[in-house]
């Protein structure tokens, strides 16, 4: 085997042609290539500072839906305060109106039992003096049924008239 050794003229031309080949690249080629290299460059740099922002967009809409939520769960928790205050504060005025109207009923009950007593009493007492009456008229019929018995009487009642 035998190895292939380049001739002089064949290098030369290899040169050569490289070097028009390169000068052409560099000429026509180069100047497109690198300028979308750089636009490349300055896109994805671009590209990084807007994720950057929107991160930082989205770090501070977190904050502010942080602070949201924390005002909204202070609004709530002021608003359930104030509806248990209003809630106590209804049933203590239920509790002292049914107080008022436990008071009212049971004193109306007692006027009603002093009534109801007043007039048992005078009922009572119209009954006694009836009976006693009933009686003492029984009495005076049974002592007064003789004639003599009623001068008797007649002439008492006339010695106390008459010291009186």
């Amino acid at each position: 085997m035998e190895l292939v050794y380049p001739g002089i003229g064949m290098v030369f031309w290899m040169v050569v042609i490289f070097s028009i080949v390169l000068f052409i690249l560099g000429k026509f080629a180069w100047k497109p290539i690198m300028n979308s290299l750089h636009e490349r460059e300055n896109s994805i740099e671009e590209a990084l500072k807007s994720a950057d922002k929107a991160r930082e967009e989205m770090k501070k809409l977190q904050a502010d839906n942080e602070k949201l939520l924390q005002e909204a769960r202070e609004e709530r928790d002021s608003m359930l305060k104030e509806a248990k205050a209003r809630k106590e504060e209804i049933i203590g005025e239920a509790k002292a109106g049914a107080e008022q109207e436990r008071q009212k009923i049971i004193d109306a009950a007692r006027q009603d039992i002093r009534n109801e007593k007043d007039a048992a009493i005078k009922d009572l007492k119209e009954q006694v003096a009836g009976f006693s009456i009933e009686i003492a008229e029984k009495i005076l019929k049974e002592k007064l049924a003789d004639e003599k018995d009623q001068k008797k009487l007649v002439e008492k009642y006339m010695d106390d008239i008459k010291f009186n």
